[in-house]
């Protein structure tokens, strides 16, 4: 492996981001002598002053070997997965694949910064071949629409990269995870799965989006106010969800964030938020009765500068909140947030605002988009790879996936982290093969800076 030119007798998984962390992926198939990466993403770091910087992967490896990258594909639309391409394209021009959802959400991205990449569109399902890579996207659910597992085939092997994901029989938005797509795979002799590792410490089974519903409509029939609901701009399935309690609570709709309008026209533009989402114009939010008004809005995690936090404020130009209205809080505060978001639910109470989140709340606020032990477990057994290759988490996290993995019949396991090469033929891995470190973008003189620490 010395060379660090894969022969066709080889196929390598090279991480450069995601790998040993949450969040800022960034992978690399090696196999006679090209490479295909696999995600492109981003990670939010706090800095003095409260403010977050966007980070992503050094890829330094890679932009040095561009005559062997053969492509880049996108598995999915959120920002720890495609916020860097734009970013870092320039230093790859090579084409993407990814799906119309995705692509949407893409190109947006790239002409913000002038960018023409050649983003080519791939149907779940389709199988097309890339290089020396043969490449079938296998929809799998996820919190996102059109999320796919890839299973990538050589001439050396055959490896199933999950990205992120969550076995959901009633997902809302997009069909339902095909047993049948991953059984078959058993016969086909997978040699590895690359798999999400997320919520591997989680016992049992992830809630569906759909079992949100009753619970949500519930605590909007229980406001007597305004009701306000932060999540993800990115959580589609979520938005549905809202737009069918707003219908079924007689409630006007409104949108209040920059990225969740973005986030709404990239998925009206693909076919998705078509039945009872109907937001009203949010310059007419303030002069609608109180109890008849359901608005979504970000800064779930306690963002200085989203739609929730000027609302907390008193300073958001089209709306104020008054005593009595509620804050529901639909997703979980991702590790690192737990001050702001506690501070920024300071702000609301103190204005007597009633806030319910869904971390303290006995009713089913949020779903997950990943799987928990049991999910993983029933992964395993049905596709019945050689080799188990925990990524995206922690390295605790990562452990607990190849415990599970071990305890559902995968004879291998193999541990590492960033800059790693695993050697997929030999189920072997070679420490420290490439450097790797993090970017993080000064966005007042638009450019990119090496983080001057240990990650």
């Amino acid at each position: 492996m010395a060379s660090m030119i894969p022969s066709s007798n080889d196929f390598w998984f090279l991480p450069l981001g995601g790998c040993g962390e949450i969040g800022m992926n960034l992978n690399l198939y090696g196999h006679a002598g090209q490479w295909l990466m696999v995600d492109c993403g981003v990670t939010f770091e706090k800095q003095s002053g409260g403010l977050n910087r966007v980070e992503m992967p050094d890829p330094l490896f890679i932009s040095n070997r561009t005559e062997r990258l053969a492509g880049l594909i996108a598995t999915h639309a959120h920002e720890d997965h495609i916020g860097a391409i734009a970013h870092l394209w320039g230093q790859f021009r090579c084409p993407v694949y990814t799906t119309p959802f995705t692509r949407q959400v893409l190109l947006r991205k790239l002409r913000e910064k002038g960018i023409e990449a050649p983003v080519y569109t791939v149907l779940p399902g389709e199988e097309i071949s890339i290089g020396p890579f043969q490449v079938r996207w296998i929809s799998i659910t996820h919190s996102t629409p059109e999320t796919c597992a890839l299973l990538i085939s050589t001439e050396a092997g055959q490896v199933l990269h999950t990205a992120d994901w969550k076995l959901d029989a009633a997902p809302v938005v997009g069909p339902a995870l095909e047993r049948s797509d991953f059984t078959k795979l058993a016969h086909r002799g997978v040699d590895a799965i690359v798999c999400d590792s997320t919520n591997a410490p989680q016992k049992g089974h992830s809630l569906s989006e759909a079992e949100l519903f009753e619970d949500l409509l519930a605590t909007v029939r229980d406001a007597p106010g305004r009701v306000v609901v932060a999540c993800f701009a990115s959580n589609i399935a979520r938005l549905q969800t809202m737009g069918n309690v707003a219908h079924v609570a007689g409630r006007y709709l409104g949108l209040m964030g920059r990225s969740l309008h973005n986030m709404v026209s990239c998925a009206r533009s693909a076919g998705y938020l078509d039945t009872y989402f109907n937001p009203v114009d949010v310059r007419d939010l303030a002069y609608l009765p109180a109890s008849d008004v359901l608005v979504l809005a970000t800064g779930s995690q306690g963002e200085p500068r989203a739609a929730l936090h000027r609302l907390a404020a008193g300073d958001h130009p089209d709306l104020e909140l008054s005593p009595g209205d509620t804050v529901i809080f639909s997703a979980k505060t991702i590790p690192g947030n737990e001050g702001d978001v506690e501070g920024l639910i300071r702000a609301l109470t103190d204005k007597q605002i009633r806030v319910v989140h869904a971390d303290h709340s006995d009713r089913a606020l949020h779903a997950s988009g990943h799987p928990y032990a049991d999910e993983l477990k029933q992964m395993y057994q049905w596709v019945l790879p050689r080799i188990a290759i925990p990524v995206h988490g922690e390295r605790w996290h990562m452990k607990c996936n190849a415990d599970i993995a071990q305890a559902s019949g995968v004879p291998f396991s193999l541990l590492g982290q960033n800059g790693d090469l695993f050697d997929v033929v030999n189920g072997r891995v070679e420490r420290g093969f490439a450097p790797v470190g993090r970017l993080w973008l000064d966005e007042r003189r638009a450019q990119l800076n090496k983080v001057e620490r240990p990650c």
